[in-house]
């Protein structure tokens, strides 16, 4: 047991320590001398687990903090011998104590892994959906002296999870939900809802995706560390200058692509562009994208739809339904609809205006559904990126 007659370790302590024993994050085969004794005892991990997110659950602000993941125990290239229909995590409500919380499967769980899938989901995070112009990213990455600004942007609170939500775009209320870990997956369930006004309208545009992490188990603060001890003394050696506080932000995922990427995958169907995007249609009239991130990193799924010529639409028939207060459903449903019409002449009106080539300008919604990152990424940035965060 860790600081045996010793002050219960704050968090910003024990990721002090943490820190000082994670060289392993990223690599795909252990070297006995990148490791530590320490980063592969499985009783150091189990302790600083029990220490961060059981015992000290009374720090902890999230509500939805009383869910404890734990990873099993990986064999060869799979997890406890690759049973078919397994999944290579199983989750818990708080309790005070941990092993009575694991019960039998206390020999099952990988703590070390388990420690750094729990600091993620117990982590804080926003996307931020963003129109730019493709002139001025490009001059912003040339180093030039250019403000990097959004023509429109939406920023959207996210949830890390090991997850991941397979929407059906042909019937958006059904949803399919598979383990993704050893890949984090950030969902967005409302997503054609959220980024309804995310519309390409301009061949000078961009898409851009930006994932932040802001607050939560990843960014424990040092006041909680000089409260939690009486003494002078500390039980652990903290490097004060090396740790992050409770209002870092850190960017996780950034990427963009411009509209005729987009426009070129969306009018060849099922068809590749290098490692950058792909695109398989869907039996309704929304296409689903996959943008991957920098040096392929990560992936990106959009929902990607051509937005209708109003001018050419029939608003339907009229509806003879009245309610009791004297307002018919059919001329509420024409309301609402008229918004919707009014929205895409717009689009289709500066989409005309900007166009310079003979191709019809197509305006293209872009709904952003899920973020996908490898975990040993964002647990690695979390503690080590130093990197400002790119702001719009």
């Amino acid at each position: 047991m860790l600081f045996i007659g010793e002050e219960t370790p704050s968090r910003f302590e024990l990721l002090s320590m943490v820190k000082k024993h994670s060289n392993l994050l990223g690599k795909t085969t252990v070297d006995e001398q990148d490791a530590s004794d320490v980063e592969i005892d499985g009783q150091f991990w189990h302790d600083v687990f029990d220490f961060y997110f059981v015992r000290g659950k009374e720090s902890r602000g999230r509500q939805d903090d009383d869910l404890i993941f734990f990873v099993r125990k990986w064999r060869g290239h799979g997890f406890n011998g690759n049973d078919e229909g397994v999944a290579p995590y199983f989750v818990r409500r708080w309790t005070p104590e941990l092993d009575k919380l694991v019960g039998e499967r206390l020999s099952m769980v990988d703590w070390r892994r388990s420690f750094y899938l729990n600091m993620i989901a117990h982590t804080s995070y926003s996307v931020t959906v963003a129109i730019c112009s493709h002139h001025v990213l490009r001059n912003h990455q040339a180093g030039q002296d250019t403000p990097l600004s959004a023509i429109y942007k939406v920023v959207k609170t996210v949830y890390a999870s090991p997850s991941r939500v397979n929407f059906h775009l042909d019937s958006k209320k059904e949803v399919e939900t598979t383990p993704a870990y050893p890949d984090i997956c950030f969902a967005i369930d409302d997503f054609d809802s959220t980024f309804d006004a995310v519309v390409l309208t301009d061949t000078d545009h961009c898409y851009c995706v930006l994932l932040n992490a802001l607050d939560g188990a990843a960014f424990p603060s040092e006041k909680d560390s000089n409260d939690s001890i009486s003494s002078n003394k500390l039980p652990l050696r903290v490097d004060t200058n090396s740790m992050k506080t409770k209002n870092s932000k850190l960017t996780l995922f950034s990427g963009f692509v411009s509209y005729q990427m987009v426009r070129d995958a969306y009018d060849a169907g099922s068809s590749r562009f290098g490692s950058l995007l792909s695109i398989g249609h869907s039996s309704g009239k929304t296409d689903r994208l996959y943008m991957k991130g920098p040096g392929g990193r990560g992936e990106v799924e959009v929902a990607v739809s051509g937005v209708a010529d109003q001018s050419k639409q029939d608003s339907g028939p009229f509806s003879p339904v009245i309610s009791k207060r004297g307002f018919g459903l059919g001329s509420i449903v024409r309301k609402a609809a008229s918004v919707a019409s009014v929205a895409a002449k717009h689009a289709y009106a500066a989409a005309a205006a900007t166009s310079t080539s003979d191709e019809e300008m197509i305006p293209l919604k872009c709904c952003l559904m899920s973020i996908t990152l490898p975990w040993e990424h964002i647990a690695y940035d979390l503690l080590f990126k130093g990197s400002p965060p790119v702001n719009l």
